[in-house]
């Protein structure tokens, strides 16, 4: 092509540059020839921007952030429940943590702690859309995102932290009025973050493979904020303090770090500079009724849910499984997660590459396919003849390599699909499709907390552990469901069309190419 029309019109750029006789821009020749090769002449002033690539260095610190509030919560999915709703210690046949609040069931199934955790859940779903629609709207010097996250990282850390400080020191109502308090402010503060921060993940990603590389680094500090959250007992274990002062100063040091992270992005990123997304015009209602109206993000969002609920159940049972399937002590949970994470994190690029050559659809089935046999091991722990730590740790190992791959992949084809429904519709509504996804995804794990919280009911502890062993064939149940709908995913047609990164401007900031 250099050698032929490209090299033309390569040499004619050049002459007009330097006003060639009867080529040149100063010559009525010149004006002519380009006028009728060209038609007519773009419009004066100041043309839109391109939005410069985000360097690696800055996808580094903007992973930061859901380092932080993925260790937030963390400490909500992994100690919250294990906290209220503490296991009889074996030795001692007394509660491994005092009894703050009441556990009687409620019909016949719940309890205080279920209808609580659910309920905060939900209330965290229905204002997803609201800080999502609030989000695309945003007309700020710092653009649509960053203020936001300025505004919800350190009341979110404060707040995860009070969740775990009861104000009387017994079982009482007055602390399941204090727990429904505080989780509602959490839940609020935190969606102010976590909403407008997925949603720049579509917009600081120009391309699907940018795109890509952001969901890997985001996934891989994921995983360093849940091993973060599972190292909360061991903190305080170091520290010489029992079973619940040991908590509750792990608590506030990984609160404290969380803080630190979720501000990083808030410095180091200039929206307004690597972003051209516009204020969105369109209402908060008309926004969600596109998004689900879209073909391609319908069998996202339902496989979505279904594998959230799965998940949910696995989390909140893992401390369970821990203590009361294998019989090991509790403060083994960190060695458990890190392993997890720590192997995890070999899959992460594989995941990135191999997706980039077999599509991403392809890879998160056979994810979801082999999560399925590790949900259905679940229900044997302890009983197989082998040590428990091999149990739990061969699980944990098994989980790993689609873990990687499904914390990698949905986040980037949640930002093609969004990319891609900007592209047809015109209009830059990142935030509400990753609104829209977090409202039912959290649906989703607010009916999985509230399934295993229900199962316990049935056998929480040693010798009477039935409940913690169903919630292992629930979680296949519903993975077996997400394997289903996301089948009917079209990759293809969402792809089409999104090409790569423009090609950069030409040495000394002049414009790019009209190629390009």
């Amino acid at each position: 092509e250099e050698g032929g029309m490209g090299g033309a019109a390569a040499a004619g750029r050049e002459a007009d540059a330097r006003g060639a006789p009867g080529g040149g821009r100063g010559g009525p020749a010149g004006a002519a020839s380009c006028s009728a090769a060209k038609g007519p002449a773009p419009p004066a002033g100041p043309q839109p921007r391109e939005p410069e690539r985000l360097p690696l260095g800055k996808q580094w610190l903007y992973a930061v952030g859901q380092l932080g509030w993925s260790a937030l919560t963390g400490l909500v999915g992994l100690q919250l429940v294990y906290f209220y709703l503490p296991p009889v210690d074996v030795e001692t046949g007394e509660p491994e943590f005092p009894v703050y609040v009441p556990q009687a069931r409620v019909l016949f199934v719940l309890n205080v702690v279920t209808i609580l955790a659910t309920t905060g859940r939900l209330w965290d779903a229905v204002t997803d859309p609201l800080i999502a629609g609030l989000s695309d709207r945003l007309d700020h010097s710092w653009g649509r995102r960053i203020p936001f996250l300025a505004a919800g990282g350190l009341p979110s850390a404060v707040l995860c932290a009070l969740l775990f400080v009861p104000v009387v020191g017994g079982e009482s109502a007055w602390n399941v009025a204090w727990l429904a308090l505080v989780q509602t402010l959490f839940y609020f503060c935190l969606t102010l973050y976590v909403t407008p921060y997925f949603s720049l993940v579509s917009e600081l990603g120009h391309t699907p493979e940018e795109r890509l590389d952001l969901s890997t680094w985001i996934s891989i500090t994921f995983a360093l904020g849940t091993v973060l959250a599972s190292s909360a007992p061991a903190m305080g274990g170091a520290l010489g303090l029992d079973a619940q002062g040991g908590l509750h100063a792990g608590v506030a040091i990984v609160c404290a770090m969380a803080a630190g992270c979720m501000y990083v992005p808030v410095v180091a990123i200039d929206e307004r500079r690597y972003s051209a997304a516009k204020p969105s015009q369109i209402g908060i209602r008309e926004a969600l009724r596109r998004c689900i109206q879209n073909p391609h993000f319908r069998p996202y969002v339902a496989a979505d849910f279904s594998y959230w609920f799965a998940s949910a159940i696995i989390s909140t049972g893992m401390p369970y499984y821990l203590t009361v399937l294998v019989r090991l002590d509790s403060r083994y949970l960190l060695a458990v997660i890190g392993t997890l994470a720590a192997l995890s994190f070999l899959f992460y690029y594989p995941a990135n590459r191999l997706a980039r050559h077999f599509g991403k659809k392809r890879l998160v089935m056979s994810s979801l396919a082999l999560l399925l046999l590790v949900f259905a091991l679940i229900f044997f722990l302890g009983w197989l003849p082998l040590p428990a730590s091999v149990q739990i740790f061969g699980l944990g190992s098994m989980a790993s390599v689609p873990l990687a791959v499904l914390g990698v992949l949905p986040n980037s084809i949640l930002s093609d699909i969004a990319a891609h429904g900007s592209q047809s519709t015109g209009h830059n509504q990142e935030g509400m499709y990753f609104a829209a996804r977090a409202l039912l995804s959290k649906v989703g794990q607010s009916c999985g907390i509230m399934v295993f919280a229900g199962l316990t009911n049935f056998g929480k502890d040693v010798g009477d552990d039935l409940g913690i062993r169903l919630s292992g064939l629930v979680g296949l149940a519903f993975g077996l469901l997400a394997l289903a709908i996301f089948a009917l995913y079209r990759e293809e047609e969402v792809l089409a069309g999104q090409g790569r990164h423009p090609a950069p401007g030409p040495p000394g900031g002049g414009p790019p190419p009209a190629a390009a």
